[in-house]
């Protein structure tokens, strides 16, 4: 890789990272649900009168929306609302890695070799220690949530695959205009019409920081460089810098909140992350394309 480009990836990672912080700094005090419908509305408009809509069928971006919006970053919220660190949110979030490679095995016939088994092995393990031995900074609440943000992340990339789209840029962002109203009627359901009042009269430049961050520097600045990125490297060379992800999450999440992991934490996240690196490394663009392409 060229010099400037580690720099630019480094650089997105930072923020994909400290964009968990700013997701804490929102649903702090806001509803979880109604702060991810505003970052995306805030990501789609007025950007989607200037891209093209991608030459694929409604009812994939429809789908996209939903699985990407409310599956993986509504429920991501929510599980910082519920308790998770933003740091751990990060760490535990990195096994869609996992549930991306058993969606291969399962629906594309995809092998694991004996690397990528050790490290599933390494990651599982890692996994269940950073949760049993907590310091209040995981809750079994917390930890439900990001699995359903985990399990999603595959299925986006089912869909994004199954639409044929040749553009991914283009599809993210024609996808997240269907993201926000799922996120709001299922935030009505959950809370009650009263939710939308009472988030609009507390909305306060907190919740502006969060959303703002989110919407623009994590998803449309990261995602430009990213799919750059992509259409210039293997992604055999990409996938496994999204493990600085949790790194600087852990470290934002330590300078802004005093967030503190257990040395026991410490040390299983470390093996979790040692893991997911095992199962990325090997992997061909075809497999790994969809892991994760965004925070």
């Amino acid at each position: 890789m060229q010099g400037r480009d580690i720099f630019l990836i480094v650089v997105v990672m930072a923020i994909w990272g400290f964009n968990f912080s700013m997701i804490k700094l929102g649903v702090s005090e806001m509803d979880p649900l109604l702060i991810a419908a505003a970052r995306f509305f805030c990501a789609t408009f007025p950007i989607i009168f200037f891209i093209r809509k991608p030459d694929v069928k409604w009812r994939y971006l429809m789908a996209y929306g939903l699985v990407f919006g409310t599956g993986i970053w509504g429920m991501a919220s929510c599980s910082i609302t519920f308790g998770l660190s933003s740091g751990m949110a990060s760490v535990l979030l990195q096994t869609d890695v996992l549930t991306t490679v058993l969606v291969g095995v399962l629906l594309y016939k995809e092998v694991i070799s004996p690397r990528m088994a050790l490290g599933i092995i390494i990651s599982v393990v890692g996994l269940v220690v950073s949760i049993i031995y907590t310091n209040g900074n995981v809750t079994l609440t917390g930890v439900v949530f990001i699995m359903i943000s985990a399990i999603c992340w595959p299925l986006a990339g089912v869909i994004v695959r199954m639409s044929g789209t040749r553009s991914a840029f283009a599809f993210n962002i024609w996808g997240m205009l269907f993201a926000p109203l799922p996120l709001i009627a299922l935030s009505i359901g959950m809370n009650g019409w009263d939710v939308l009042a009472t988030t609009y009269q507390e909305w306060n430049r907190n919740a502006w920081i969060s959303v703002l961050f989110q919407a623009y520097p994590t998803t449309l600045f990261g995602y430009w460089v990213w799919n750059k990125m992509i259409l210039k490297y293997p992604m055999s060379q990409l996938a496994p810098m999204t493990l600085l992800v949790s790194v600087f999450a852990l470290l934002s999440g330590y300078v802004i909140y005093d967030e503190q992991l257990s040395w026991a934490q410490w040390i299983s996240c470390s093996a979790f992350l040692l893991g997911i690196g095992l199962v990325l490394y090997p992997q061909r663009k075809e497999q790994t394309a969809t892991i994760k392409v965004s925070a």
